[in-house]
């Protein structure tokens, strides 16, 4: 082997280090810190470890640390709203995101923006504002209420993702279904929805995502009656960073495990059809 080959793999293996720690050096901190008992200056690794921080924060063991604290609440909220989220969403998008891809709407590319518009502007502001409107209906530091913001943030992925996924059914499928008889209903459900499915499933993992991570609207609306993971996690993160790196790894535990189930159904067509 030459020594231009030499200096070039030796460069790859270089680039490939300084990749893994920009990717992994953080969630490994979140790790160490997480089973950190003692962890001083100017030492390199924790001079005790344990899962003390994993048992408190999962109520399983009561802890006199300062700014320790149990996540089974904020944790059992976050995932009932994810979950209601989705549920509501998924009903919302599915009939939109079909329509959009199947039938000629005028201004449907305005229509399309329109969903975007929450987006379109620093989130700060818009729920600002919203939170004197929702203060006035009653809604402000309720679930409901919190519930309405995410609905409004996840509607943007949901409907922009099934309509892309509707896209991606080809027509023709449709076209020879009801050329044998098949009703538009029946066409709808034994053909155009299950091809549709991988598109839809990928659209409810990022909504669920979505409202899981969700902080900024619930941060101004919820406060200071409702909590969630991501509020816990800033409420901790200044007094106790092991407390702080165990919630950030249970925040990052579904979204490892639901990008593995995106890579697998969220194909190249679905992303194609997302420009509609």
């Amino acid at each position: 082997m030459d020594r231009n080959k030499i200096l070039k793999k030796s460069a790859e293996a270089v680039a490939l280090v300084l990749l893994c720690l920009v990717i992994f050096g953080p969630m490994l901190g979140l790790a160490i810190w997480s089973v950190a008992l003692r962890w001083y200056w100017p030492h390199l690794l924790p001079q005790e470890i344990g899962f003390d921080y994993w048992l408190q924060a999962l109520g399983l063991q009561k802890s006199l640390a300062v700014g320790a604290i149990s996540i089974t609440g904020s944790l059992r909220t976050s995932l009932i709203l994810a979950v209601v989220v989705v549920a509501i969403v998924m009903l919302l998008s599915t009939p939109v995101g079909f329509v959009l891809a199947r039938y000629r709407i005028p201004f449907k590319g305005a229509i399309l923006l329109l969903f975007l518009m929450p987006q379109a502007f620093p989130q700060q502001p818009v729920f600002v504002n919203l939170l004197l409107v929702f203060t006035k209906l009653d809604l402000a530091g309720t679930i409901e209420g919190v519930l309405m913001v995410h609905l409004m943030v996840c509607l943007v992925f949901a409907v922009w993702i099934s309509t892309a996924a509707f896209k991606a059914v080809p027509p023709e499928l449709e076209e020879a279904a009801r050329s044998v008889g098949a009703s538009g209903l029946r066409t709808f459900f034994r053909i155009t929805l299950p091809l549709a499915m991988p598109g839809l499933l990928a659209s409810s993992v990022f909504v669920f995502l979505t409202s899981l991570d969700e902080f900024t609207g619930t941060f101004f609306i919820g406060l200071p009656f409702v909590s969630t993971l991501p509020m816990l996690l800033y409420s901790s993160s200044g007094f106790n960073l092991q407390f702080a790196s165990v919630i950030a790894i249970v925040l990052l535990i579904p979204s490892i495990l639901f990008m593995v189930i995106i890579e697998r159904f969220l194909k190249a067509e679905y992303i194609g059809g997302i420009g509609v």
